[in-house]
């Protein structure tokens, strides 16, 4: 990402704030992993969309109208004992030169300097309430301006949450940000083909996610999330983590894996036989949630409201599940009394975006959303037929079909970013046979 897209940001966010008002963001704190080693470090979504800076250990500050600057970061100082063992950092020379800081400061200095930077400002938008240790300094710093009242200083008096504003803006994604999650995409769709390539009866679903570890680490990825890797029964437990268990001739395989690049997300779904045939119960199934998903992403388009997809979708499964004598009764009687939720129990998709469960809201003013260019949302209807559901005839048990894709809302529809991951049958069975 270009520091042009940051800077874009940052002057769209002030716009919103107006003078008189201050915006103060913390990057993500680094977290223990176990004794004295960390997890990876990754950064804040918020702070990284203003940003682009990577390290923890910084504060930003938005101060529009600022003569001497309106984009102050504080961060770590330059160390070259603890850089021989973390590696470089970017000190105040590199906020300014590499990321656009109009002034930088050290972290050690904030309590110096911070409280000076918000006196008289009348709004100070923040985020409060998911690190406690922030809030508690962010009030500190108030609180001494406040401690200064009879000389004259006067604190900001309105705290806003600035979520508000920079969750509507994440929610429209720019051309940039649309390239790169085409980028995650497409590196996912490859790990999934590359999973269907090697699934053999007798491997144990870890091995199939260390398939997907190596293609996205070859495109210098990660995980954007912890991976389902579900076979046959498993398939119909939605978070299945576990990924330990042996995959079984005549089973199913479902995967929910996307692939993260510099902090955007792809979620994509396929599900296939273990042995590379699908069964004619399998495929039955099979082919009413492709048809589902196929129906859901066509709804998608510009004015479209947010929910219109999922009710596509349900209307589809419901009627899938009639055809296939697992529901009985007339559809629109069992779609408002929601008998298909013992088969499908979640909704058909969620923005996507920086986090993989994206920020934005799905109502407005009580009413779902309409859809706008720049949004991107997942579609991934499915059905789980596991053997806790007795009344089921057993040739159905533990058939879990899930097929979830990314699609971007245009102009004049919509792009599926994650056709290159196969989904017919046909190509299905076409690949594993290979």
């Amino acid at each position: 990402m270009q520091q042009q897209e940051f800077s874009r940001r940052r002057q769209e966010l002030m716009s919103l704030m107006g003078e008189g008002s201050a915006a103060v963001l913390a990057a993500a704190p680094e977290r223990i992993r176990n004794r004295d080693v960390h997890y990876r470090f990754r950064q804040d979504s918020d702070f990284h969309y203003l940003t682009g800076f990577s390290e923890p250990e910084a504060v930003l500050v938005l101060v529009p109208g600022r003569p001497q600057g309106e984009f102050i970061l504080f961060c770590r100082e330059r160390d070259p004992d603890r850089e021989i063992w973390d590696g470089p950092r970017a000190g105040q020379d590199g906020a300014v030169r590499d990321h656009g800081a109009d002034d930088a400061f050290p972290i050690d200095d904030i309590d110096e300097i911070l409280p000076g930077l918000l006196e008289g400002k009348e709004k100070l938008y923040c985020v409060l309430g998911v690190d406690p240790e922030f809030d508690h300094a962010l009030f500190g710093w108030v609180n001494q301006i406040r401690g200064r009242a009879r000389a004259g200083a006067r604190a900001p008096g309105e705290f806003v949450a600035v979520e508000h504003h920079l969750h509507e803006m994440r929610l429209i994604k720019s051309a940039a940000e649309i390239e790169l999650m085409q980028e995650a995409a497409t590196v996912a769709a490859a790990a999934h083909r590359r999973a269907m390539e090697v699934t053999r009866p007798g491997m144990h679903e870890f091995e199939v996610e260390a398939e997907f570890q190596a293609i996205f680490r070859r495109h210098n990825g990660e995980h954007a999330y912890l991976p389902i890797v579900g076979g046959g029964r498993n398939g119909c437990v939605l978070h299945y983590i576990n990924n330990n268990a042996v995959l079984n001739d005549g089973e199913l395989l479902l995967i929910d894996a996307g692939c993260e690049l510099d902090c955007y997300a792809s979620d994509i779904t396929r599900t296939f036989p273990v042995n590379g045939r699908f069964s004619g119960e399998q495929r039955a199934v099979y082919e009413v949630v492709l048809e589902a998903q196929l129906q859901a992403i066509a709804a998608v388009a510009p004015g479209a409201h947010w929910n219109r997809a999922h009710e596509v979708a349900v209307r589809v499964l419901t009627q899938g599940l009639k055809d296939l004598g697992l529901l009985e009764g007339e559809l629109d009687g069992l779609i408002e009394s929601e008998a298909y939720r013992p088969f499908y129990m979640h909704r058909t998709g969620h923005w996507l975006g920086m986090d993989v469960h994206d920020v934005g809201d799905y109502k407005l003013g009580g009413e779902w959303r309409e859809l706008e260019p720049g949004m991107v949302l997942t579609i991934e209807p499915g059905l789980y037929i596991s053997d806790s559901i007795p009344e089921v005839d057993s040739r159905w048990h533990n058939i879990g079909i899930r097929i979830e894709d990314d699609v971007a809302v245009t102009r004049d529809g919509h792009l599926v970013l994650s056709a290159a991951a196969p989904k017919t049958m046909d190509d299905i069975e076409n690949l594993m046979r290979h």
